[in-house]
């Protein structure tokens, strides 16, 4: 880990050590090994995917989502090859990799490709094209070190929080404790006996919190504004290949693209094995679903929670229940004009945006400069999978020749 040494000047910045950018590293050093020395990884914590580890755990995550095949290393293969005398930790369908064992052969790709010296441990406050040097920015860290770099990726999510209108305009002061989105809660600290809580949103993340919640004791209330569907992976796998990213890739129009991208996701769903497991406990009287409904008041009384739903005709409603918490799975929401990192790359080079999403070139960096995007940011070019680990993939596929090759940098560079 280089927390002593900070050079004046790199060639490649990369924010963020997710598993987005653990991928495009992996990618870039099997094109071009001399980038090793040129790049360096910027992340608070200076340990690779330290807040994906960090979220699976907090809540209990028992698996990914996606199969084996999307996994960091280049070698599509290398997951199936470290989980062979592991098979009970693939789980149906398509060997989706138990926690652990994703976790643990991410670990063996660091240490296979020697990236822990890659990671500079700070976190970058403020990104600033220089003007004075055609294609240099300078990146402001926090522990008030400034390095300059040639190219800068943007890895590190970028979504903020989602929180619903009715949040805001709780007329009290209320315990913080006991009203978190999701991206706030660890389960592995909570004792909830004989608590109920109210879950909203009817994504994966509030199956796996109301799980997580009766399994500590308490009794669940699950709302959702539509009725909750069930869906293997968030988006079709005819996303992956060209079955459906032809006509994509064919479509001129950047918010015909963003509709395609929003039908394709359609929303929070759960898979069919997580939806099975509530319907059971839903049986036992652990949770009770409350579908096409929404809370139109919450109001905190000195020990709890008084709600107000927007349907009351159609359900019981729960205002005469008293609520100990109300966990929002509801979510982020990406805005690149809101990015904190990207203000002074805006003042010095507009772009144009469609909902949020920045249009991007198809080496998904930013017109006229060497900035390049990761993640959802890169959904209008890349599709729905985006922000995936299938994603990432198709991502450096797409960023390594543009970072490699003299031939496609941007003029000036």
């Amino acid at each position: 880990m280089l927390s002593d040494l900070l050079p004046a000047s790199i060639d490649l910045a990369i924010i963020g050590a997710g598993p987005h950018a653990l991928t495009l590293v992996t990618h870039l050093l099997r094109k071009k090994q001399s980038m090793r020395g040129r790049l360096l990884v910027f992340d608070p914590s200076g340990i690779w995917l330290k807040q994906w580890n960090h979220q699976f755990a907090a809540l209990d995550i028992p698996h990914l989502r996606s199969p084996a095949v999307h996994q960091p290393d280049p070698n599509p293969h290398a997951l199936r090859t470290f989980a062979e005398s592991r098979s009970a930790e693939l789980f149906p369908p398509y060997d989706l990799p138990g926690t652990s064992l994703f976790r643990e052969f991410c670990q063996t790709v660091v240490e296979r490709w020697q990236l822990e010296s890659c990671i500079y441990p700070a976190q970058v406050l403020h990104i600033q094209p220089i003007r004075q040097r055609s294609a240099r920015f300078c990146l402001e860290l926090s522990g008030g070190q400034r390095v300059v770099a040639r190219r800068v990726v943007i890895a590190n999510g970028s979504g903020v929080p989602h929180v619903p209108d009715w949040v805001k305009q709780i007329p009290a002061i209320y315990p913080p404790d006991r009203l978190c989105h999701s991206q706030q809660i660890d389960l592995r600290g909570l004792r909830l006996e004989g608590e109920q809580v109210l879950i909203i949103g009817g994504g994966l993340t509030s199956g796996h919190l109301a799980v997580g919640a009766i399994q500590r004791g308490a009794k669940v209330l699950l709302m959702s504004r539509r009725q909750v569907y069930e869906k293997l992976f968030d988006a079709d796998p005819g996303w992956l290949g060209p079955k459906y990213l032809k006509q994509f890739w064919a479509e001129p129009d950047w918010l015909s693209r963003w509709q395609m991208i929003q039908q394709a996701r359609n929303g929070g769903s759960m898979t069919p094995a997580m939806l099975t497991q509530l319907r059971r406990l839903a049986h036992d009287g652990s949770v009770q679903f409350y579908e096409q409904c929404q809370v139109s008041q919450a109001r905190w009384q000195n020990t709890h929670w008084q709600v107000c739903c927007n349907q009351p005709m159609i359900h019981t409603c729960i205002h005469d229940r008293p609520i100990d918490r109300i966990w929002l799975a509801t979510g982020s929401q990406l805005n690149a004009a809101e990015h904190p990192l990207l203000q002074g790359v805006f003042q010095t080079h507009p772009i144009e945006l469609v909902q949020g999403l920045p249009v991007v070139d198809e080496y998904l960096r930013w017109p006229g400069c060497g900035l390049f995007v990761m993640g959802g940011m890169a959904a209008l070019q890349v599709g729905p999978t985006a922000r995936n680990l299938s994603g990432a993939r198709a991502i450096s596929d797409r960023m390594v020749p543009a970072l490699t090759k003299r031939s496609l940098a941007v003029a000036g560079m």
